[in-house]
């Protein structure tokens, strides 16, 4: 039986998916501040919170886990830039909790939800695994320390982990099931999408003096149904007795954020206004994958490569769904 930590949120409902649809049996430990029931369709439900030891323990003896599948977190730069003492508290501490849960519950193996935020301002144009991690936001560093202390585990313990950065996660399930819910909505195409449906008054872009070819952000968007298959490769992997190690996933291509406003307007054929604001605190320029090593040694390809195919899942989740 796999746990899934925040297994109702965005991300973790599209994994725990996929996990049943392959055959395995999930739990689902969540507490709801930002993930939704609703998106539990499959598996069992614990509401529970990570900073509690003893209802993490509880779920280690009520079910024979077998490995851990690590989702939950607080996930915003722009709020962590304002609410550092919430985000270390929340993203370290619980994930401290949990590993020593699974260290007095003899379980091994853990695939973490680590960021593209762990890398900072990028050296190069292409990111892979070697890039050097100084992150500039206080989410990036909690992620990073995550990592650190996983592998501090894995010395001490023999706690094997698989950390997957991805990139900039996007999408909806293509059958339809699920979908992105944010409240407040923080993700870009979301954002677009609701402009778009008139359920926000105006598209406003964080800044358009940045050194890329139209002024705006330029980010790697990786689908996450393609996420949700690269999950399932690296718990495979771990289950089958590989030692612990980090991948990077994305598309190995950016848009922009000028692009990505452009795209929504052909698929969703619906034209309105694009604003221009300031830079948000704490954002690189430019933020791109290279997922080489995902590929070669977990086997993984991404799907949903094409900016407005990926779009069209999210518009049709939310026209459905909102």
């Amino acid at each position: 039986m796999i746990l899934v930590t925040g297994g109702a949120g965005y991300i973790g409902s599209h994994v725990n998916k996929e996990l049943n649809k392959q055959g395995y049996e999930t739990v689902i430990f969540d507490n709801l501040s930002a993930g939704h029931k609703e998106l539990v369709k499959w598996g069992t439900l614990v509401i529970g919170n990570l900073a509690n030891i003893d209802e993490i323990a509880k779920v280690f003896e009520d079910y024979p886990i077998e490995a851990v599948l690590h989702f939950a977190a607080f996930t915003s730069v722009g709020e962590s830039m304002v609410k550092p003492s919430e985000y270390y508290r929340n993203n370290l501490v619980c994930t401290l909790n949990l590993l020593d849960v699974m260290r007095k519950a003899s379980v091994n193996k853990i695939i973490f939800s680590s960021t593209a935020a762990t890398f900072g301002n990028p050296l190069r144009s292409v990111i892979d695994e070697h890039h050097p991690q100084v992150p500039i936001n206080p989410y990036g560093r909690t992620k990073l320390m995550i990592e650190q202390m996983l592998a501090d585990f894995d010395r001490a313990y023999g706690i094997k982990y698989t950390a997957l950065r991805y990139f900039n996660a996007c999408g909806a399930d293509p059958g339809g099931d699920i979908g992105e819910v944010h409240i407040p909505e923080t993700h870009l195409i979301p954002i677009i999408l609701e402009v778009a449906q008139r359920k926000r008054e105006k598209m406003v872009i964080n800044g358009n003096d940045f050194s890329t070819p139209d002024g705006t952000c330029i980010r790697d968007y990786v689908h996450v149904y393609d996420l949700a298959t690269a999950h399932l490769l690296a718990l495979k992997r771990l289950l089958a007795g590989e030692n612990s190690d980090v991948f990077n996933l994305g598309n190995g291509k950016g848009f922009s954020n000028k692009e990505v406003v452009d795209a929504v307007k052909e698929v969703t054929g619906i034209n309105f206004e694009v604003l221009y604001g300031p830079r948000r605190e704490g954002d690189p320029a430019v933020l791109v994958a290279g997922s080489e090593k995902a590929q070669q040694v977990l086997g993984w390809r991404p799907i949903y490569t094409d900016l407005k195919k990926i779009i069209e899942t999210a518009w049709n989740w939310q026209k459905s769904h909102t």
